[in-house]
């Protein structure tokens, strides 16, 4: 209690939570801009006190925030850092100097979750990369209620016994997840390029679609796993997704800053709140088609013109 936790506000409510759980407090931070919906580092450094003690980002959509600016604001500060990749499986951060590096492997902690509706799902589960061995040690402690020892190692070892060195949680990945992690695993590169691929003909077909702004349009593609596909578009948002539905296309929104719900709900609207009134989420999975996209392109079109002109 006390310490605080930077966080976005644009991000799913399990971001907040997991610092929520700590017994921190959460304070958001709101975007880049319209066109790059990570975090601001400027606006994290805004919000840094003696109390904050780590930074939580959000590779929103499977596109890399700006750690380099981030990294160096937390050494500075002397906070850890969280990468959150629920988005961003085998995506990458291209560096200053050209080099890439794996996302989830630049802060403290990197975690990905393998949800259905993942790149790489095993129904549920997930798991966390660190290079720190001692926070290694810790993760694998938590994950089994606090456990000094897993079953399996005192099946190995003989050990008799255990101590329980933390208050830790149920969070262990079974078998049979682990082995649809594994087929997932031989087939992720492909389905990621298949994102890409949809990704840039979203771009392409949406180019001509008035009231319609592309986030992330000029992001390096190819260091991205291309988890979802927002649009940010004019008009009236609810009655756009009704249009649709009605259509056969389903969309969603990534998301409601999490700063207006009731259990986060302070003084004053999360910093994302007037940008998120207009995001729309377009369908995108790699079983779609080239036609696929173009079909949601112009329907969405349509539907924006009825909703701006006011067409019945």
């Amino acid at each position: 209690p006390g310490d605080e936790v930077i966080c976005p506000d644009l991000t799913f409510i399990a971001t907040a939570n997991a610092a929520r759980y700590t017994g921190a407090s959460v304070i958001f931070a709101g975007t880049v801009s319209d066109d790059d919906l990570t975090v601001c580092p400027r606006q994290i450094e805004e919000r840094i006190t003696p109390r904050t003690r780590a930074i939580a980002v959000v590779h929103y959509a499977g596109f890399a925030c700006r750690m380099e600016e981030i990294l160096a604001l937390a050494e500075r500060h002397d906070l850890a850092v969280v990468e959150d990749c629920a988005h961003a499986p085998f995506a990458g951060y291209r560096r200053r100097d050209g080099s890439v590096a794996a996302l989830g492997t630049l802060g403290d902690v990197g975690c990905f979750s393998f949800f259905g509706n993942k790149n790489m799902t095993t129904g549920e589960g997930g798991l966390c990369s660190t290079r720190r061995p001692e926070l290694a040690a810790l993760l694998r402690s938590l994950r089994s209620h606090g456990l000094s020892r897993p079953t399996w190692e005192r099946h190995q070892t003989g050990a008799l016994g255990y101590e329980v060195e933390a208050l830790g949680f149920n969070y262990r990945f079974d078998e049979i997840r682990a082995a649809i992690a594994r087929c997932q695993l031989a087939k992720i590169d492909r389905l990621n390029q298949r994102r890409r691929e949809l990704t840039a003909a979203y771009r392409a077909a949406l180019a001509e679609v008035p009231g319609v702004r592309v986030p992330f349009a000029g992001h390096d593609l190819s260091l991205s796993s291309c988890h979802v596909m927002p649009v940010l578009v004019e008009g009236d948002v609810p009655r756009i997704r009704a249009e649709l539905r009605e259509q056969g296309i389903q969309t969603s929104k990534h998301y409601e800053p999490v700063g207006n719900f009731p259990t986060y709900r302070g003084a004053e609207p999360s910093p994302s709140t007037e940008l998120a009134r207009g995001l729309l989420t377009l369908p995108l999975g790699p079983s779609m088609t080239e036609t696929d996209v173009e079909r949601v392109a112009v329907a969405l079109g349509q539907a924006l013109t009825r909703a701006v002109g006011g067409t019945p």
